[in-house]
């Protein structure tokens, strides 16, 4: 018997590519093995419902066409389920398939596809919500908020906000709760990752593993025009942790208090409130991998 694949995909993600996505599935996925459909999401937070609908439906696999928010929206669907979720990745970033070594060009990424092979990742609960490669507060998230505002996508107009927004933003002080005991640091932002990267190969947290049952909470220290640099170049090249710049901290759960109220998870800007609580959930979503 056939297995049933639904592609979800994001009209407007990234670059462009998911609008060639029908005739590439039509071409490159395995017909012998595999009978499928393409939905196209109308608005924010759709794949979510669709991914639920096929699951529901006992898709075998559902696939995220998209970038790292259309990878959320359908994980979070399929948490918990039998569905294996699939990745094309057609975004900006694409964190979470370079963590997976899943390959950027389509075709290839379909050959993924029509292996078939299967693991299981953990996910996160952030608050009421979940995520599956990075989620933080401070810096980025300011970050995050402009970009969504910013009006141009791109690695380029990532990092034009970057430098703007680097010269007036400063760090500030969160307390971190751990089984009941508080410890206060100063950060320029802290992230709380699954995955190893952001995307593009920015590597906060480059010794994270995505099946181990534990986040890696990346505490990154003061930033300035000084050390900026020095930053920029460890981030890109998987040393981060092995400077004064970065403290990791490996963990099952924890709470976080904060001034400011917002967040992102997986790129996407979020009200969080000033108390935030972020928890693994251990091997929760099966994944096809290479």
């Amino acid at each position: 018997m056939k297995k049933k694949i639904c592609f979800i995909v994001n009209p407007i993600s990234g670059v462009g590519k998911q609008k060639v996505i029908e005739g590439l599935a039509s071409d490159y996925l395995d017909m012998e093995k595999y009978d499928y459909k393409i939905i196209y999401t109308n608005a924010p937070k759709h794949a979510i419902l669709l991914a639920k609908q096929a699951a529901e439906e006992l898709y075998d696999i559902v696939v995220a066409v998209g970038g790292d928010g259309s990878v959320n929206e359908v994980a979070n669907g399929l948490i918990g389920t039998n569905t294996a979720m699939a990745l094309l990745p057609t975004g900006s970033g694409n964190g979470l398939a370079r963590h997976l070594k899943i390959p950027l060009d389509l075709k290839q990424a379909l050959t993924i596809i029509n292996t078939g092979k299967q693991s299981q990742i953990d996910t996160i609960q952030f608050n009421d919500t979940h995520f599956v490669n990075v989620a933080g507060i401070g810096f980025d998230a300011q970050i995050g908020w402009e970009f969504t505002n910013y009006g141009k996508r791109g690695f380029s107009s990532y990092i034009k906000l970057v430098l703007r927004e680097l010269r007036q933003y400063q760090s500030e002080k969160y307390e971190l709760i751990f089984d009941g005991e508080s410890v206060f640091k100063e950060a320029f932002l802290i992230s709380f990752a699954n995955g190893s990267q952001w995307g593009n190969n920015a590597h906060i947290a480059p010794t994270a593993d995505i099946s181990d049952g534990l986040m890696d909470i990346a505490i990154l220290k003061k930033i300035s025009w000084r050390n900026g640099l020095s930053v920029g170049y460890h981030l890109f090249n998987r040393k981060l942790h092995q400077t004064k710049h970065l403290e990791i901290i490996k963990a099952k759960e924890v709470t976080v208090k904060q001034k400011r109220t917002i967040a992102h998870i997986d790129g996407e800007p979020i009200e969080s409130g000033a108390v935030v609580t972020v928890k693994v959930n251990p091997l929760s979503l099966k994944i096809i991998v290479p």
